[in-house]
């Protein structure tokens, strides 16, 4: 899998010790990690990473995990992305508070790794299946992501690694206008220069992959904004 493909964890936690074992565990289990040691960097680096699950402990120095999730559950930009909060609050009360603030998971500690990282996994299913190996599917298109394959009407299609990351953005999200530098951050990757008009060389490719066994072109593009599935 390369690193754009990777599933982005964004962990916000105060104590370096459990903040560097999670790191080490999500990073052996396939995941790209940033790591925050709190809310004020997290929230930086959440502007500059886009991730895709972010484990936020409630206990932070200076602005709360509770603050901090409720920030970014507020945002238009940030409120599907799922956050699990950690927490030593055990509580009833505790739990619904934190779900209430707009957590979509919330995790006891001491906590076993190997159930968080099916709590992660668990909401990567819902907000990017293809990463878990899902298969995605688009009226007669479908995406196997696990065997890295394409099939429109049960006919296999021929795609190049680019076209199939941009394909499988599209199919995660259909319906969704992704601006040209929001397909450069999710299928190129932030570390990568490429020109914007790149983007709509690889368009074009992906369309022709799709339409090389007939049919109408399903990427839509939307006048000064992006383009879209469907």
């Amino acid at each position: 899998m390369s690193p754009t493909e990777q599933p982005r964890v964004l962990v916000v936690e105060d104590e370096p010790a459990q903040r560097e074992v999670l790191a080490y565990n999500l990073e052996a289990e396939g995941f790209h990690v940033e790591k925050a040691e709190n809310g004020e960097e997290a929230l930086l680096l959440v502007d500059e990473e886009a991730p895709d699950v972010i484990v936020l402990d409630w206990m932070l120095p200076n602005v709360s995990g509770i603050e901090i999730c409720r920030q970014l559950k507020t945002r238009s930009e940030t409120r599907n992305v799922p956050i699990i909060m950690l927490s030593a609050r055990s509580e009833e009360i505790d739990r619904v508070r934190g779900l209430e603030t707009g957590a979509d998971d919330y995790v006891v500690k001491p906590y076993s790794v190997a159930e968080l990282m099916a709590r992660i996994r668990a909401q990567l299913r819902r907000t990017r299946p293809s990463s878990v190996g899902e298969k995605l599917t688009f009226e007669n298109i479908v995406l196997d992501a696990e065997t890295h394959k394409v099939f429109r009407d049960e006919k296999l299609l021929k795609l190049g690694p680019t076209e199939f990351r941009l394909l499988t953005t599209f199919m995660e999200k259909p319906g969704r206008v992704w601006s040209r530098e929001q397909l450069l951050d999710r299928v190129w990757g932030r570390d990568i220069y490429v020109d914007t008009r790149t983007v709509d060389v690889h368009i074009g490719r992906l369309r022709k992959a799709l339409c090389q066994h007939g049919g109408n072109d399903p990427v839509r593009t939307v006048r000064g904004a992006g383009y879209a599935l469907g």
